[in-house]
């Protein structure tokens, strides 16, 4: 009796449950998306659009709801059509970063299961939607006690940072990186990871109004010394001994900013440029290069990304972030949350001019959304 009693329950659970599911499946949802149908300036070619799509999902395929996606110059870039991948077709929804929950799988997903938190397994994704369907492969299972702006902004430039410390000179404990543009997200987590690995920071930035109150908030994320464009210039930190002279330099600004790093770094210095916010050109001391070896390097997180897509490096470099982030070793920059409505504030942010930065744009989804 006990046996048939539990086999009709059995059956009975299993019927009510594909029966959720078959209604839940049958349903749709509201989803808000930024797009473009062409490139051009941001402000005029971007716009919000909003749509039922069906729930109705493929064997492979998740529903995840957006819980966070931030904003990076790249999207603009994008946008404007300046920046290397292009969208493969037009309207294309914007953004390549982000953190979602998954709200249902379908009959054949594997790894993924409902309330997960995932991450983009690759760029364009398109992660400026409150709700997407996609393939599980397309997707990126993380911890859920990653915080949730951490979980939103790690797959670029904390992954960025990592790379670039980890891929082109061996480092020892003590030894000096210098950077420039320290107060941008990358140079954050540079600032926070020299600190973790024992690595002592040397980071410009460009003079502000609001210079000391910077000063205050990267040294309290670790950064050794903070010095601005005009006092690199003239500084001994490295000719006195004070310092001895760093061996990688990482460069995001271009123009004189990287070649003033560059003069900073210690015979068979490594440069590695990865970007180039003033938008000036890489100009690099002939002298150096014949008499010091300088080494000239450049990074692309996107091109590593694809090309150790599947690898342990990558696994590996996404469980390490995983869990500084969790031990409270590591946290996002400095950053605000705009409501997907509120975009153009979000975009106009994210673009300034002269190769300032500010704090980092982050849409979200849900007005009540608690982080």
């Amino acid at each position: 009796m006990a046996t048939f009693v539990a086999r009709v329950f059995q059956n009975w659970r299993v019927s009510a449950s594909q029966a959720a599911f078959n209604q839940a499946r049958n349903a749709s949802v509201l989803c808000k998306r930024l797009e473009f149908k062409e490139y051009g300036d941001p402000m005029e070619v971007i716009s919000k659009v909003e749509e039922e799509i069906s729930d109705d999902l493929q064997p492979n395929e998740v529903l995840v709801k957006m819980l966070a996606a931030p904003l990076n110059p790249a999207d603009i870039n994008t946008v404007q059509g300046k920046y290397a991948v292009k969208p493969d077709s037009f309207p294309a929804v914007l953004g390549n970063e982000g953190v979602g929950e998954v709200l249902a799988c379908g009959s054949k997903v594997k790894h993924t299961g409902v309330g997960d938190w995932v991450i983009p397994f690759l760029n364009q994704f398109g992660t400026c939607r409150s709700h997407a369907i996609a393939p599980e492969d397309d997707v990126v299972k993380i911890r859920k006690t990653v915080p949730l702006v951490e979980a939103a902004t790690m797959s670029v430039n904390p992954c960025t940072a990592f790379r670039m410390l980890n891929d082109f000179v061996t480092l020892d404990d003590n030894d000096v990186v210098i950077q420039n543009g320290a107060n941008s997200a990358v140079g954050q987590a540079v600032i926070q990871m020299c600190r973790v690995y024992g690595y002592r920071s040397v980071n410009i930035v460009r003079s502000r109004d609001d210079l000391d109150e910077l000063k205050e908030y990267l040294t309290g994320l670790g950064a050794n010394v903070i010095l601005t464009e005009e006092e690199l210039r003239t500084t001994q930190l490295f000719k006195s001994g004070e310092l001895p002279r760093p061996r990688l330099g990482l460069n995001c600004v271009g123009g004189a900013s990287a070649t003033e790093v560059a003069r900073q770094l210690a015979p068979s210095g490594t440069l590695v440029t990865y970007g180039a916010m003033s938008r000036a050109p890489l100009t690099v001391p002939t002298a150096q290069l014949i008499f010091s070896d300088l080494r000239i390097r450049g990074f692309w997180m996107t091109h590593w990304t694809r090309t150790h897509s599947v690898s342990r490096a990558r696994w590996e470099m996404l469980d390490e972030m995983q869990t500084l982030c969790d031990q409270g070793y590591f946290k996002a920059p400095r950053h605000e949350l705009v409501h997907i409505d509120e975009w153009r504030e979000a975009v106009r942010r994210t673009m300034p001019g002269g190769g300032r930065v500010g704090a980092k744009q982050i849409l979200i989804f849900d007005r009540d959304l608690k982080v």
